[in-house]
């Protein structure tokens, strides 16, 4: 079995305008609902093998505060320029090239293309809103195979799903 954790990144300050888009940090609330998701990750078990980060800021500090809530070393996590301002066909390509030896991996990124490669998998998600969580598990050995499957299990989560 392979899981794939789709993380749009939490939301994004817009206060300071002369900030090129990759460098914009998360606001107030980013900072509030990124712990929030890592917590409710931790509660079902969720332990990525590998985090991937786009480069950007807001999802680079996305991927640090879930990774402090599931015990994941900050060190850890992968940053990848191709995740920022990627197609659906480049984050397809990047799941196709992980390492078998991972199980869970999660991928950090914006949308529109996060919420494009969730629906591609899963029909019911139509809108990834900021910080949302899409878990899929595939009934599958290697990564290469995940591109063309459907997956045996999805699960959708938004921090205002519980507020």
């Amino acid at each position: 079995m392979k899981t794939l954790i789709l993380v749009r990144h939490a939301k994004s300050s817009w206060d300071d305008p002369s900030l090129p888009d990759h460098d914009r940090p998360l606001n107030p609330r980013g900072q509030r609902d990124a712990p929030k998701m890592g917590e409710r990750l931790a509660k079902r078990g969720i332990r990525p093998n590998l985090i991937l980060s786009s480069s950007a800021t807001r999802a680079i500090h996305t991927a640090q505060l879930i990774a402090e809530k599931i015990g994941y070393a900050r060190e850890a996590i992968v940053v990848d320029r191709r995740i920022y301002g990627a197609q659906v066909s480049t984050l397809l390509y990047l799941i196709q090239e992980l390492d078998d030896v991972h199980e869970q991996v999660m991928l950090i990124g914006h949308n529109p293309e996060l919420t494009e490669l969730a629906h591609r998998f899963s029909n019911d998600i139509e809108d990834l809103p900021t910080c949302a969580v899409v878990e899929l598990t595939f009934d599958a050995k290697h990564w290469v195979d995940v591109v063309n499957s459907k997956p045996v299990e999805v699960h959708f989560d938004t921090p205002k799903k519980h507020t």
